[in-house]
């Protein structure tokens, strides 16, 4: 491994995390390192990304921005879709200008949304327009988690990924958790009507990251996508499959963290302080059970642990349809935490399946006569490609989630039964797609006679 200082930044040559004697003698304290400080930066975009399921709260006539809740879901609805969106590019800039380069830009850049915020909130009789653009801008801190992902897979060996990812995309996740918790101490302190304060408190720490993230982070050259990796990632159906998985998971996680304090204020008329005082209580459950998905997954196997996973937010379901309609507020808020805990380890557990899937794919490329370097390369550069595509399209599924519970609000005389319904249907239909696509897949490749294939970790 060398090392080389050009006007771009620190680089890293001949990365190989696979080589146990270069793992073991210095890559496993550089990978470390850079995990470290994306899961800082990861963590305040995620807080800033989130920052309007919390401001929505505090709108009130009170502070001269009395907006409908159909509104208020408008305002949760744009920053996720924004975020969605730009996952795709967000992955590929940090394989063209390096991870290093591109953690110091997307950290910074959070600066515009969180200062925005910070004056507009202030202002009484702000149109709504113009907090649609502000949490637009927000978007910007979902979207690196799609970079920060992509970085980290090319510093950890394929055996360590679930862990590291799960601790990488846990780490952020908690920023949905902190910016409630926030909220909470704001409302309990100064009272209801001062969500510049929220802003305000990243302001400081947008710039402290995006320094410690130029001082401590590294680009690696490994990380630098080859042409084509796109297209290879979006000709595989496992990434069409694994992504819709993702919207069951990760959709969940972020849909939940965004609209469960508007869900209590509307279905049981919750004051802000009320709905802050529980909300931040499932997305931290949530973000610390991410890595406990990823470890599960790398020893049971990805696709068995998301399976039990969707059973389970099958399950919670049906709690949150019995207490919707038995009005209970324990119940629901049970039945809520338990659906976070579940989404978070099958985020975990689900992109754990991605490395697995094309490094299984690698070695039946192998026994079927391929290099086995270029095979795995393949696997890496592929991998890379498709931990950006589920990452954008598993956000979408918050968008849906908080149209959902819109329209089942406008629809629905004040239920979100309607909303809870559609989410129990594609929790089955994911678990169908995890039985007959991938278990019984993995069965028959075990079971099918033929040479001998090299062990690693399956997507089971």
């Amino acid at each position: 491994m060398t090392t080389r200082q050009p006007a771009s930044g620190r680089w890293i040559q001949g990365w190989d995390p696979e080589n146990e004697e270069f793992w073991e003698r210095s890559g496993k304290k550089i990978a470390r390192r850079n995990l470290l400080m994306s899961v800082l930066s990861e963590h305040v975009g995620f807080s800033v990304w989130s920052l309007w399921s919390v401001l929505v709260l505090f709108m009130s006539p009170e502070i001269g921005l009395g907006f409908a809740p159909d509104e208020k879901f408008l305002l949760v609805v744009t920053p996720t879709l924004v975020g969605a969106v730009l996952r795709l590019p967000y992955s590929h800039a940090v394989t063209r200008f390096g991870g290093r380069n591109w953690t110091v830009f997307s950290s910074a850049v959070l600066l515009v949304p969180a200062l925005l915020a910070f004056v507009f909130v202030q202002r009484p009789g702000t149109p709504l327009w113009v907090f649609l653009l502000i949490g637009a801008t927000a978007g910007l801190g979902g979207a690196n988690f799609a970079s920060s992902m992509t970085n980290i897979t090319i510093f950890y060996p394929q055996r360590h990924q679930g862990w590291a990812l799960g601790l990488n995309a846990g780490g952020g996740n908690l920023g949905v958790a902190v910016i409630q918790l926030l909220g909470l101490l704001v409302i309990a302190t100064a009272g209801d009507t001062h969500p510049s304060y929220v802003a305000g408190v990243y302001l400081p720490l947008i710039v402290i990251v995006s320094l410690l993230a130029a001082l401590k982070m590294d680009n690696v050259d490994a990380v630098r996508a080859e042409p084509g990796a796109l297209r290879e990632a979006a000709a595989s159906p496992h990434t069409w499959w694994i992504s819709a998985l993702y919207i069951g998971t990760f959709g969940s996680f972020i849909g939940y963290g965004f609209a469960f304090g508007l869900v209590l204020q509307n279905q049981f008329g919750s004051t802000p302080l009320e709905a802050t005082s529980v909300t931040f209580l499932g997305p931290l459950l949530g973000s610390l059970s991410r890595p406990v998905g990823g470890r599960m997954a790398d020893r049971w196997g990805g696709a068995r642990v998301t399976l039990w996973n969707f059973l389970g937010l099958a399950a919670g379901t049906v709690v949150l349809l019995i207490a919707s309609h038995a009005g209970s507020f324990g119940l629901f808020v049970a039945g809520f935490t338990a659906l976070f805990v579940l989404s978070g380890i099958g985020n975990g557990s689900t992109y754990k399946m991605i490395p697995a899937v094309f490094a299984r794919e690698a070695e039946d490329a192998i026994t079927s006569g391929a290099d086995a370097p270029p095979a795995f390369a393949r696997a890496r550069r592929v991998s890379g490609a498709v931990i950006g595509i589920a990452g954008a399209v598993g956000a979408l599924g918050g968008v849906a989630i908080n149209l959902a519970f819109r329209a089942s609000y406008q629809s629905a005389g004040g239920s979100a039964e309607t909303a809870f319904l559609c989410f129990l249907t594609f929790y089955a239909l994911c678990a169908l797609v995890l039985v007959k696509v991938y278990l019984r897949r993995d069965r028959t490749r075990r079971t099918a006679p033929g040479p001998s294939r090299p062990r690693t970790s399956h997507v089971r």
